[in-house]
């Protein structure tokens, strides 16, 4: 018999604040500056919905550790000032936030120094705020099972009645490995078919949010 669904786990970076065209901007421009050549399809594939300190490996495996170090320092105030210079909730959540009646919490990649600026510019961080989690607690980022897990056991609720909203194929992967449902928000970088599969449902409106988590 499957559970009800008791917890719904967002994701934050392209489910609840659109940052992810922002971070995407700035790791190409890094790459640029620093020597490795990077697309927007390369970012996509390589960072998006993994944990700063996983992009770090993967940069000091490709240009050294020294050259990692500046990396991050210069993308996280990079990062700061466009956050700063406009930020927006994705389209559609505040409506879809009004809509939802269950118990909810973030368990992103990101810090929690970056989460308390991404979601306090958008004004986001007091519907969450005591119930947010970081990749920066546990020993294995996404798409590991680790945050989802951890993210669970604080709010007491078993994993099974969980449903994680993600946008990132890691972070999808993640879910299925916590044996969480998973709906996948394809309204942002990563294409809709990176994300299905396994019984994940996706969609491209988030307003639609309400309505498919009441079908869960």
């Amino acid at each position: 018999m499957i559970k009800p669904i008791e917890l719904v786990i967002f994701d934050c970076d392209g489910v609840l604040v659109d940052s992810e065209r922002i971070a995407v901007r700035v790791q190409v421009a890094l790459g640029a500056a620093l020597g490795w050549p990077l697309t927007h399809q390369d970012v996509v594939a390589r960072f998006i919905g993994r944990s700063h300190a996983a992009i770090r490996e993967q940069v000091a495996a490709q240009l050294g550790e020294e050259t990692a170090a500046t990396w991050a320092e210069q993308f996280e105030e990079r990062h700061r000032e466009a956050v700063d210079a406009g930020l927006m909730p994705v389209e559609g959540l505040p409506e879809a936030l009004d809509g939802v009646t269950l118990t909810t919490c973030v368990a992103s990649s990101g810090s929690h120094d970056k989460m308390r600026h991404t979601l306090g510019r958008t004004g986001l961080y007091e519907r969450f705020a005591g119930r947010i989690f970081s990749a920066t607690e546990v020993v294995h980022g996404k798409p590991a099972p680790d945050l989802f897990l951890y993210a669970a056991q604080q709010m007491g609720v078993d994993p099974s009645a969980c449903v994680v909203v993600e946008d990132s194929r890691p972070g999808i992967q993640a879910a299925r490995a916590a044996g969480m449902r998973s709906l996948g928000y394809a309204g942002g970088l990563t294409p809709a078919e990176e994300l299905a599969g396994a019984g994940t449902v996706v969609f491209h409106d988030m307003r639609k949010l309400p309505a498919l988590l009441a079908e869960q």
